[in-house]
C-alpha cells in the first residue's frame, strides 16, 4: 500500500511538472483606446470605475496576468476564463457593439452583478474586485443612460437626464 502511494505520488509530480510546458496564450490585444467604454462614457464615470476595477481582467484587452496564473493548471484556467469573458464582452471593443447590443450588455451584466454570477470565483482571490451595493446600482443604472443615448427624445427614466449628454 506504501508502494502505490509513493508511486501515485511521484507520477502526481511528473505530471504537474510536464504541466509547467503547456502554456497558454496570455497575450493581451493591441487595444484602440478610442474604442472604449472609457471613450464612449468617459474618464470620470462611476461606471468605468467600478468595470475596470471589478471586470476587466476578465472582460477586456488590459488584463492583469497574476503570477500564480503562471502556474498549470491554474494558467489554464485563468486563460479561459479571460478569453470566453472577452468573447461574451469585451468593454475595450465597446465601440464594435451596436447601442442595442451595448444595452442589453449592460442589462445583462446588472443581472449577473445582482445574482452574484459576477465577478465569480475571481473575487475570492482578489477581494478589491467585490462589488458593493453602490456599485451594482451604478452598473444597473448604465443600461437606461445607454437607451436614451441611443434613442435621442427619450427620457433615461431619471428624470430630466438630457439624452444627448447623459450622466455616466
Amino acid at each position: 500500500m506504501a508502494k502505490r502511494l509513493k508511486l501515485a505520488a511521484v507520477v502526481f509530480i511528473v505530471l504537474l511538472v510536464a504541466a509547467q510546458f503547456v502554456r497558454p496564450d496570455r497575450t493581451n490585444p493591441a487595444t484602440d483606446a478610442s474604442r472604449s467604454i472609457e471613450a464612449q462614457v468617459g474618464t470620470g464615470s462611476d461606471l468605468v470605475a467600478v468595470l475596470d476595477r471589478a471586470c476587466g481582467d476578465c472582460h477586456s484587452n488590459a488584463t492583469v496576468w497574476p503570477r500564480y496564473t503562471e502556474i498549470a493548471p491554474l494558467s489554464w484556467l485563468m486563460a479561459y476564463g479571460v478569453k470566453a469573458g472577452r468573447r461574451a464582452l469585451n468593454f475595450s471593443e465597446w465601440a464594435a457593439y451596436r447601442p442595442d447590443q451595448q444595452r442589453r450588455l449592460l442589462d445583462a451584466s446588472c443581472r449577473d452583478v445582482t445574482s452574484g454570477k459576477m465577478p465569480g470565483a475571481y473575487a475570492l482571490l482578489h477581494p478589491e474586485m467585490r462589488l458593493s451595493p453602490r456599485d451594482i446600482e451604478v452598473v444597473c443604472a448604465a443600461a437606461p443612460q445607454v437607451e436614451a443615448a441611443s434613442h435621442p427624445g427619450r427620457s433615461a427614466g431619471s428624470g430630466g437626464t438630457d439624452p444627448a449628454h447623459p450622466r455616466w
